[in-house]
């Protein structure tokens, strides 16, 4: 499996960078089903916080500073007590939570309900998605509809995104560490995902400027949450 991590990195990469979210809740969902949701958690987390700071960089001149900045004043503190909380809950709980997160953001996808926030709305936002991102994945997921209805778009929408998911990552991975969640093969999972999503982003950045337009990337979100709901329901099974 360790050999198949590379991939799993740079589709991940890949994905979130082209069409701004997706590629982080593939990924866990995936490592879920062969490790259980709480190492998957673990060892995704510092790779994501990496990541999405590669991503911000390669975007510095994109994101909307203000936005994000707000945004991280509930996120980091959310995200850490979601941490802590993910540290003692069983796993069949944090399958679930992982399979009712993904639904909801399909239901989204096929219009079955709307989330619009108010732009306002970002730090309470924030601290409510760390909450939830921290037990569940799929930060992406929910930030992506925050940052839409502030009227953000093409790479300032992925670069606030990123700007948001460090904010997010850094207080999970923090939790996770002090709650005794992060073992040695972890971290050697984590830097081999790193290390793929960095290469991923890179990919994700030409082809966007290159074979990506507004359809086409509302199509890979969708493809993408096909394949989180059957991952999902994949894991439940397995719980």
């Amino acid at each position: 499996m360790l050999a198949l991590l590379p991939v799993f990195g740079v589709l991940a990469g890949v994905l979130t960078t082209m069409a701004g979210l997706g590629g982080g809740i593939l990924l866990l969902l995936g490592l879920s089903v062969v490790w259980g949701p709480a190492a998957a958690l673990a060892s995704t987390a510092p790779a994501m916080l990496f990541g999405n700071l590669h991503r911000l960089w390669l975007l510095r001149e994109e994101f909307d500073r203000p936005s994000a900045k707000a945004f991280a004043w509930g996120a980091v503190p959310g995200s850490f007590v979601g941490g802590l909380m993910t540290a003692w809950m069983p796993e069949v709980v944090l399958r679930w939570l992982m399979l009712v997160m993904t639904a909801a953001a399909m239901g989204r996808a096929l219009g079955v309900f709307t989330w619009r926030p108010r732009a306002a709305a970002m730090a309470p936002a924030g601290l409510g998605i760390g909450v939830v991102s921290a037990t569940a994945g799929g930060a992406g997921l929910l930030v992506g509809p925050l940052f839409m209805a502030a009227g953000l778009s093409g790479k300032r929408f992925v670069g606030t995104i990123a700007a948001a998911a460090v904010a997010l990552h850094a207080g999970r991975v923090a939790a996770y560490g002090l709650g005794g969640m992060m073992s040695r093969e972890t971290m050697v999972r984590a830097v081999l995902l790193t290390v793929a999503l960095m290469g991923g982003n890179v990919i994700g950045l030409w082809l966007r400027d290159r074979v990506l337009d507004e359809r086409r990337a509302e199509r890979l979100e969708f493809g993408a949450l096909v394949a989180c709901m059957g991952l999902s329901m994949l894991g439940i099974g397995k719980g």
